[in-house]
C-alpha cells in the first residue's frame, strides 16, 4: 500500500526534505526517508548552524579542519559540502531513473552576495564546482539584483534553486530568467535536459506577517478582516501556479520542452506551520498538484505520513484565492510592502545564521581543541552499568526515533492524553516565527507606561515564568514581573500593595481557561482595575490559553489587549517554550530569540539519528528511569546560586509526569546541602552548574558526595540563556524516563481528586456557612517516628512565601535530614497541588506528609461569590488532606496561630 508521500508523487508532486545533518546520513535515516518517497533535499545556513553547533555529528571532523588552518566559514563550507555530496549520492539512482527530474540536494550560496549579481555568479560557479555532482543545486536568493545572475547561471548549465520568493512579481521575473537562460543555452548548442531549476515560493512567513496586520485591524473593529486570517499564503501559491502553467504549459516553452528541457518546478518552501492555531498540514494538503515540489521539515513529513491526505487540491478554490488577494488592499494591507520586507528579512536571517556559524564554530573549536578542565565531573560509579544496559534497550526499541515520530506506544497502548500532548517536541519551530510579534507586543506595553506585569496562573502556566523572572529579572525599562500563583489572602494583598492597577498588565494564564485560581484572581483584579480606571479595563489584561477555551472567549469579550492562543497539543508542564513561558519572558526584556536558539541546539543533540550514548536527554532520562527502578528515586537537584529557581519548574515536570501507578521519581529541590553521611542509598544527584557563577560551595559539596560513592551527574551551562536548552533536555529526559518506568508522563490522574473534594467542600460551605474540620490520624511527632530507609518528608505549607518563611523552612528540612537521614521536599499551597500533588497521591507510598495551615488574618472577598479567598484556600487544604488520607498516605496537620517564621521554628521542638 502506498503511503501519502508516494500517493502525492503519483499526482505529480515531489516531496523534499528541508533538513540535513551528518547523523541523518550515517544513521541510515535519510536512506529510509528516501525509501518512503522523499526525492530531494534542501539545506540552508540556519539548518546547518543548528546541526554543527548543537550536535556531536561534526566533533571528529571539526578539529582536524581547524588544525589545517581553515577559518570558521571555511570549516562550515567543508562540512556542508561533504553532507550535500553524500546526500546527492544517496539520491543518484532517483536522478538517473527520472532523467534528471528528481533526486537533487541543494545548498545555499553565501547570503553576503545577495545584492550583487556579479559576485553571485562567481560564488555559484565556485560552489557548484566544489559540490561536483550532477544532481546538486546551488540556492540563489530571488532578489531583484540576482535575476540576471539566474539567467546567466542557467545558460552556463548550473542547476539553480531560486530561494526567498515571496511575491508573484518576483516569481514572474524568476521564471522568465530561467526560460531566457535555457534559450541562451540552446543557442550556444548545449543540451537543456542536463539543467534543472526550482523556484522556491515561501509561504508560512507571509501569513505570519499578514495575520498580525489583520488582527490589529480586527481589534479596531474591522470584523471583515477575520475571514482573511490564514488565507494569503495559500492564495498566493495558487495564483503562482496559474502563472506557472501560463509559462511552462505554453507555446514558448513547448519549443524548449521538445528539446527535453525540464520545467522549472514550483517548490513550496517554509511549509512548517508557524501559527499554533492552524493545522500542522496547512501548507501541504491544499497545495498538491502536477510539476510541483513541497519541501518539508522532518516533523511535517512525519505528520503527513501519519494523517495526511494526498489529493489534487492545488487548482481548487481559485476564485476564493483571487478574492483574498483582491480584498487585502481594501482593508489597507499592501502585499507588496509585506513581501518586500520578507525578502529583506530572509536575506538578513541567512546572513545572521552565517555569522552564528562563524562564532559558534570558533567557540566549539576552542572547546574541542582545548579540553576544558572542570572542577567536578559526572561519575555514576557502580550505577553506570545499569544505565548502559538501559541505553541498550532504548536503542534496541528505537525509543528516540519513535518519540520524534510521536508514537504513543512508546508509553502506552492507548493514545489518550499522549497523542495530543507531544507538541512540545516541535514548538520552538512555531515560536521562532512569533518572536518579532512578541517583542513588538512587549515594546507596546512599555510604551503604554505599564510598570508591572502580574501573571495569574498555576503550575505549568506559571512555574516556567517564575524561573525566568528569578534568573533574569527585568531588563532596562521593561516592567517588573510578579508571578501570583497563590490565592492566600496575604499573597494577594502583598501584590495589591506594590502595584498601581492603572499601570499594571495582568496576564491571565490557563491552558484549559477554567483553572479555578487564575479565574477568581482575574475577577478580583478586574474589580480593582475597574474601580481605578472605569469600565474599559481590556488594555490592562492579556490572556494565554488554548483555542476555543472560556478564557479565550472572555478575552475577546472584554477586549483584552491580546489573547495568545497556544498550541493545543502541549500539556501545561511541557509548555515553557511556548507562549506560556515566552510571553512573560518577552515582557521583561529577555532575549527570547536566543533562548529558543539554545533550545534548538539541544533539540539537534537529541534527534532520532543521534546514537543513544551521545543523546544528552536520552542519557539523562536513562539515569532517571534506571534510578527509579533501582531504588534511587530521590532525584536531588543541586544548582548554581543564580539558577536555583530552576528547581521549581523541574520539580513539577518530574513529579507530575512520573508520580502515578504507585511509581514515581521524587524531585528534591532546594534542600540544604549537608555532608555525605546524611544521604541514603536512595539518591541520584544532578548538579546543574552555571559557568562563572559562585559555585565554590556546591563544588565542594558535590566532590564529597561523589567521593562517598553516590552517583553524580553534572550538567554545565555556559550562560543563563542555556536555560532554553535545559528546558528541552529535561522535558525529553522526563518523557524517556516515563517510557522506562512504563507510565504515561503526560496525564495527571490523581490531581482531580483534590479538585473534586474542594468543589464539594465549597458547595457545603455555601449551604452551611462553614467548613468542616478534619483531624489527622497522627501527630507530627508520631509521623516522624515512622520513617523507613526510603521515606521522604514532604512539607505542604499553606503560607504566604517570604524570605523569612523560606529560611525557617530550610531549618526544618535540615533538622529532619540530620535526625532522620531522609530526603525532604517543600511545596507552598495551593501551588504544589498543580505540581507535586500528583506524586503525593499517585506515586509510591513512601512519603511522610506535613500539612501546615494558619489563620489568614485579613481575608479578601471574591467578587460574585459567597465565599472568600481564605475559604477557598482552606477548602483546598482540606480537600487535599482528604485525598491523601483516602489514598492511605501518612499525614499530619499543624495549624499555626500566626503565619510567621517564629512559629515555624517552634515546630522543630515538636519533632522531638
Amino acid at each position: 500500500m502506498l503511503n501519502s508521500i508516494q500517493k502525492a508523487h503519483r499526482l505529480g508532486q515531489a516531496m523534499w526534505l528541508d533538513y540535513i545533518r551528518r547523523g541523518l546520513i550515517k544513521s541510515g535515516e535519510l536512506k529510509q526517508l528516501i525509501e518512503s518517497g522523499i526525492s530531494g533535499l534542501t539545506a540552508n545556513p540556519t539548518i546547518l548552524e543548528k546541526a554543527i553547533i548543537g550536535s556531536t555529528d561534526y566533533d571528529e571532523s571539526l578539529p582536524s579542519l581547524a588544525r589545517s588552518g581553515k577559518n570558521a566559514l571555511e570549516i562550515y563550507e567543508a562540512l556542508a559540502i561533504e553532507d550535500i555530496r553524500a546526500s546527492a549520492d544517496l539520491m543518484r539512482s532517483i536522478y538517473s531513473k527520472t532523467s534528471g527530474e528528481h533526486g537533487y540536494a541543494s545548498l545555499e550560496i553565501s547570503p553576503f552576495v545577495a545584492y550583487d549579481a556579479e559576485r553571485t555568479v562567481a560564488e555559484a560557479r565556485r560552489l557548484f564546482a566544489a559540490l561536483d555532482r550532477p544532481n546538486v543545486m546551488v540556492k540563489v536568493p530571488g532578489t531583484p539584483q540576482c535575476i540576471g545572475a539566474i539567467r546567466q547561471l542557467t545558460a552556463e548549465g548550473i542547476n539553480v534553486n531560486i530561494t526567498l520568493i515571496f511575491s508573484l512579481e518576483a516569481y514572474e521575473q524568476v521564471k522568465e530568467a530561467y526560460v531566457a537562460g535555457l534559450e541562451d543555452l540552446v543557442r550556444n548548442g548545449r543540451d537543456p535536459s542536463k539543467v534543472a531549476s526550482v523556484a522556491s515560493f515561501f509561504l508560512s512567513r507571509i501569513d505570519t506577517v499578514i495575520d498580525q496586520q489583520l488582527e490589529e485591524r480586527i481589534k479596531q473593529g474591522q470584523e471583515d478582516c477575520r475571514a482573511l486570517l490564514g488565507k494569503t499564503a495559500i492564495a498566493s501559491a495558487k495564483a503562482a501556479y496559474e502563472r506557472f502553467k501560463d509559462t511552462f504549459y505554453g507555446q514558448r516553452f513547448a519549443l524548449l520542452k521538445a528539446k527535453k528541457a525540464h520545467v522549472q518546478r514550483l517548490l513550496w518552501a517554509s511549509t512548517g506551520t508557524k501559527n499554533p492555531a492552524y493545522s500542522d498540514l496547512m501548507y501541504v494538503e491544499p497545495l498538491i498538484g502536477p510539476d510541483t515540489i513541497n519541501t518539508l521539515p522532518l516533523a511535517t513529513i512525519h505528520a503527513f505520513l501519519d494523517h495526511g491526505k494526498a489529493e489534487l487540491t492545488l487548482e481548487q478554490g481559485l476564485s476564493e484565492a483571487e478574492h483574498t488577494l483582491e480584498k487585502l488592499p481594501s482593508v489597507g494591507i499592501s502585499l507588496k510592502d509585506v513581501t518586500d520586507k520578507l525578502l529583506a528579512d530572509g536575506v538578513k536571517a541567512f546572513s545572521d545564521s552565517f555569522e552564528k556559524v562563524r562564532s559558534g564554530i570558533e567557540e566549539k573549536k576552542s572547546r574541542l581543541l582545548e579540553a576544558e578542565a572542570v572542577p567536578v565531573k559526572t561519575d555514576l560509579g557502580k550505577y553506570e552499568s545499569g544505565v548502559k544496559t538501559t541505553l541498550g534497550k532504548l536503542a534496541q526499541n528505537e525509543i528516540a526515533t519513535r518519540i520524534w515520530r510521536k508514537d504513543y506506544t512508546v508509553w502506552k497502548s492507548d493514545p489518550t492524553e499522549i497523542s495530543d500532548r507531544l507538541g512540545w517536541l516541535n514548538v520552538t519551530e512555531l515560536m521562532h516565527e512569533q518572536v518579532t510579534m512578541l517583542q513588538s507586543f512587549a515594546q507596546e506595553v512599555v510604551a503604554s507606561g505599564i510598570r508591572h506585569v502580574v501573571l495569574l496562573g498555576m503550575g505549568g502556566s506559571s512555574l516556567g515564568a517564575e524561573v525566568l523572572r528569578q534568573v533574569f529579572g527585568s531588563a532596562g525599562n521593561f516592567p517588573e514581573l510578579i508571578v501570583l500563583d497563590s490565592i492566600l489572602p496575604a499573597s494577594i494583598q502583598a501584590v495589591t500593595n506594590v502595584i498601581d492597577p492603572r499601570r499594571t498588565l495582568f496576564l491571565v494564564s490557563s491552558k484549559s481557561g477554567t483553572t479555578t485560581e487564575p479565574m477568581i484572581l482575574f475577577r478580583y483584579f478586574r474589580d480593582l482595575v475597574e474601580r481605578a480606571i472605569g469600565k474599559k479595563i481590556g488594555q490592562n489584561f492579556a490572556a494565554i490559553t488554548d483555542v476555543g477555551t472560556p478564557l479565550a472567549d472572555l478575552g475577546y469579550r472584554e477586549k483584552f489587549r491580546k489573547v495568545f492562543l497556544n498550541p493545543g497539543d502541549i500539556g501545561g508542564r511541557y509548555s515553557v517554550l511556548s507562549y506560556f513561558g515566552l510571553v512573560p519572558a518577552a515582557l521583561i526584556g529577555i532575549d527570547i530569540k536566543t533562548l529558543l536558539e539554545r533550545a534548538d541546539r539541544m533539540r539537534e543533540g537529541c534527534a532520532s539519528c543521534v546514537p543513544v550514548h551521545e543523546n544528552p536527554a536520552l542519557w539523562l532520562g536513562a539515569c532517571m528511569g534506571t534510578g527509579s527502578l533501582d531504588g534511587r528515586d530521590k532525584l536531588t537537584l543541586v544548582t548554581s546560586p543564580s539558577i536555583a529557581s530552576f528547581g521549581l519548574w523541574v520539580e513539577q515536570l518530574i513529579a507530575e509526569s512520573t508520580g502515578k501507578e504507585g511509581k514515581g521519581i521524587i524531585p528534591v529541590a532546594g534542600e540544604p546541602l549537608l555532608p555525605p553521611a546524611y544521604y541514603g542509598s536512595d539518591r541520584l544527584f544532578i548538579y546543574l552548574r552555571l559557568k562563572d557563577d559562585d559555585n565554590s560551595a556546591a563544588n565542594n559539596a558535590i566532590r564529597a558526595i561523589r567521593a562517598s560513592g553516590q552517583p553524580v551527574v553534572v550538567l554545565d551551562m555556559q550562560d543563563k540563556l542555556d536555560l532554553g536548552a535545559e528546558f528541552f533536555r529535561w522535558e525529553f529526559a522526563t518523557a524517556v524516563a516515563g517510557s522506562i518506568m512504563g507510565i504515561n508522563p503526560f496525564d495527571q490522574p490523581d490531581v482531580q481528586k483534590a479538585k473534586d473534594a474542594t468543589k464539594r467542600l465549597l458547595r457545603e460551605y455555601t449551604q452551611s456557612g462553614q467548613l468542616k474540620r478534619m483531624k489527622t490520624r497522627v501527630s507530627l511527632a508520631e509521623l516522624l517516628r515512622q520513617p523507613a530507609q526510603n521515606s521522604y518528608f514532604a512539607i505542604m505549607a499553606y503560607l504566604h512565601q517570604t524570605d523569612e518563611i523560606d529560611s525557617a523552612m530550610a531549618g526544618i528540612r535540615k533538622h529532619v535530614m540530620e535526625r532522620y537521614y531522609i530526603a525532604t521536599t517543600l511545596g507552598y499551597g495551593p501551588r504544589f497541588l498543580h505540581s507535586t500533588g500528583q506524586l503525593h497521591k499517585g506515586g509510591q507510598n513512601t512519603g511522610l506528609f506535613l500539612q501546615i495551615i494558619a489563620n489568614h488574618g485579613h481575608d479578601l472577598p471574591i467578587p460574585g461569590e459567597d465565599y472568600t479567598f481564605g475559604v477557598v484556600a482552606d477548602a483546598q487544604a482540606l480537600g487535599d488532606l482528604e485525598a491523601l488520607q483516602s489514598a492511605g498516605r501518612r499525614v499530619a496537620q499543624v495549624q499555626l496561630a500566626h503565619a510567621d517564621a517564629a512559629s515555624l521554628k517552634k515546630l522543630i521542638d515538636d519533632m522531638a
